[in-house]
């Protein structure tokens, strides 16, 4: 009798963790560029802080961060990092969070920077993440879901952007800096010129006024399963279930826009073990439904 309690209490412990999800997840955080980058992290509001919120990751090297299961937040990679001697003052010149210090402690990337973006156990019990150059772009990024459940409502596809973006950037939009080669980074239309029809804002702040622009497409033509301006919803939001991350940059082969029509199969190239698809395939109304509101929450936390 007291097995058969043991094997009872077992059944809806096993029931109650696959239905809630894991208490934690692990981002695993990888340094494929020939540099260090800066690794920030800024938690969603009402979502408490990660034990770190800024590092440095040497070219190689990688790290692993403990993510509580509902988290919400954003992670991106600062560049051409130094500290004043003088002052003490750490700056970056892309990617920047305006802390003065090694950690975010709070503070976001100044743009133009490559965005990953999580909403963990969110509607459905799905993890939503995706890559953004909504902001611009700094670094190749690539997000890869490891161990997580695919289904008709979650098909933990990897997504980001693998392309040297600041090769073929646009004049206009180009980042320089003395003493390095062509740019370090590159603007997204609205951190350039400031316009409602680029920001998605006053008139053109629904989706039914703010449509694509030749510099959204020159972003999309590149990282088709990036978000490429403000509503690019439909093709660059996924779904997946209590998985564990890894998150890359400058994934191997990266290449330059001007290579740009091979990125998507490479894309899909980086994953292995087949939990990843190289198609987007659109989910359930239900899950469409869920999505949109949970891109409508992204939004209000940032």
């Amino acid at each position: 009798m007291a097995s058969l309690g043991i094997a009872v209490a077992l059944f809806f412990h096993v029931l109650v963790f696959s239905v809630t999800g894991a208490d934690s997840a692990t981002f695993t955080i990888v340094n494929s560029c020939s540099f260090t980058v800066w690794p920030g992290i800024l938690s969603g509001a009402g979502t408490a802080p990660l034990s770190t919120t800024g590092f440095a990751l040497d070219p190689g090297a990688s790290t692993s961060v403990t993510v509580p299961a509902s988290w919400s937040g954003r992670l991106w990679g600062r560049t051409l990092c130094s500290q004043d001697p003088a002052t003490g003052k750490f700056a970056c010149l892309t990617g920047d969070c305006g802390s003065s210090t090694l950690e975010c402690s709070g503070s976001g990337a100044t743009p133009p920077a490559t965005l990953a973006e999580f909403t963990l156990n969110g509607a459905g019990g799905l993890d939503f993440y995706d890559v953004s150059l909504v902001d611009g772009y700094n670094l190749p990024m690539l997000v890869v879901p490891r161990g997580g459940a695919a289904s008709g409502a979650g098909n933990c596809t990897a997504t980001g952007c693998a392309a040297d973006l600041n090769v073929g950037c646009p004049q206009e939009l180009k980042v320089t800096s003395a003493g390095s080669e062509g740019g370090v980074a590159c603007k997204s239309a609205c951190g350039a010129f400031g316009d409602p029809q680029y920001c998605c804002s006053g008139f053109y702040g629904s989706p039914d006024t703010c449509r694509p622009s030749q510099y959204s497409e020159f972003f999309k033509r590149a990282c088709p399963k990036a978000y490429s301006y403000a509503y690019d919803d439909g093709s660059s939001t996924f779904t997946c279930a209590s998985a564990d991350y890894e998150i890359t940059f400058c994934p191997k082969p990266s290449t330059s826009v001007k290579a740009a029509g091979g990125e998507y199969a490479m894309l899909a190239a980086e994953v292995s073990g087949g939990v990843a698809s190289s198609s987007w395939t659109p989910p359930l109304w239900t899950v469409a439904v869920a999505v949109s509101a949970t891109v409508w929450q992204l939004r209000r936390l940032f």
